[in-house]
């Protein structure tokens, strides 16, 4: 089956008027504009200038990894996990993407007025579980109350901190040429997930599960390995289209990825072919992009496929001198492409 280029996408902004659009938030070409174009210049920062997922700071003497995320995913439940699982697992796996090991995490609610007391029980319950599964604990938080029809029901917020091992050093600042790109597993699980779950929308039916799940301990793992890591990556917003494209841009390098070696399940698939959309940049919570030294490709793919958030993980890719700043895929044809960035997420409030 063909991942062709046909694409729905968050509407294009109208950049005349000056004003915020979904796109903007999708975690693809217009995201990255906003970002580096409005927050990161008036916010300079060498920490913001590192592109992680976390920032790692020094404190006393050590070092820890810092990292917050807002989630705002329609609808709140959905097959395999939901907005409060969501919430932890994403935070914990940002602060996992710089080394650290995560320990504690803050929880801010945004309610709207009339949501069901069941429904917070149940994201709070979900949220504990999670928790307590990643080895976090929820040390503070605030909740806000805003009217009727301004708010989806509830909006999460989470920010998370954890302990940097000495040595550990992760970050797109690391690649070199001839690194190899692997992935911890099968891509869009999640995005697609939420999609179907959206039935009144989409009217189609998917037998996926999100693959939402905190990878602190298969991170740990790694790090503890001693392979040579050079940089992890969270796949959420824009997938791993997204996150390659981060990479290549950061250095300046250029990535090479076999979309033959992509692992996809059919079901996804599917859907995407259904929907016209292209798994690789469709969102995931519990999926990392791993670039180690080429030396050590072997051992990391062998220790991430030995742990159970690791066994679908694959080899795809390499960082490369030629076409700088870009992403370069090897079609399912055999054939060459420059894989384009879309300018927002193909559908919007996935996360």
């Amino acid at each position: 089956m063909s991942r062709g280029p046909m694409q729905l996408e968050c509407p294009i902004p109208d950049r005349g008027r000056d004003r915020i659009e979904m796109a903007h938030g999708g975690g693809g070409r217009a995201m990255r504009e906003l970002i580096s174009g409005l927050f990161r210049r008036h916010f300079d920062s060498p920490h913001l200038a590192a592109e992680t997922d976390a920032a790692v700071l020094p404190v006393a003497g050590s070092r820890v990894a810092f990292t917050t995320d807002t989630y705002v995913v329609q609808p709140l439940f959905f097959a395999g996990a939901d907005i409060g699982k969501l919430a932890v697992c994403g935070t914990v796996n940002d602060l996992a993407t710089s080394g650290a090991v995560p320990r504690y995490l803050s929880c801010g609610f945004i309610l709207e007025e009339g949501l069901e007391r069941e429904v917070l029980e149940r994201v709070v319950r979900s949220m504990a579980e999670t928790a307590r599964e990643a080895g976090v604990a929820i040390v503070t938080g605030d909740t806000k109350v805003v009217e009727r029809s301004r708010g989806d029901g509830l909006y999460v917020n989470t920010a998370g901190v954890g302990d940097v091992p000495p040595g550990v050093e992760l970050g797109p600042a690391q690649l070199q040429p001839g690194d190899q790109v692997l992935v911890t597993g099968d891509i869009g699980r999640h995005g697609v997930a939420v999609m179907a779950a959206r039935d009144s929308l989409f009217g189609f039916d998917a037998d996926v599960q999100s693959d939402c799940a905190p990878l602190a301990g298969l991170v740990r793992q790694l790090v503890e390995s001693g392979v040579g890591l050079r940089c992890l990556r969270d796949l959420t917003r824009g997938g791993l289209g997204a996150a390659l494209h981060e990479l290549a841009e950061h250095r300046c390098l250029g990535l090479v990825v076999d979309e033959r070696s992509v692992p996809v399940l059919d079901p996804v698939q599917g859907a995407c072919e259904l929907l016209g959309l292209d798994p690789m940049f469709v969102a995931n919570e519990g999926r990392m992009l791993v670039v180690t030294a080429a030396d050590d490709a072997d051992q990391a793919l062998e220790l991430l496929r030995a742990h159970p958030d690791g066994a679908g993980a694959a080899r795809i890719g390499e960082v490369v001198t030629t076409h700088p700043g870009s992403v370069t895929v090897t079609g399912l044809l055999g054939t060459d492409r420059v894989l384009d960035l879309p300018l927002g997420e193909q559908l919007p409030r996935i996360c």
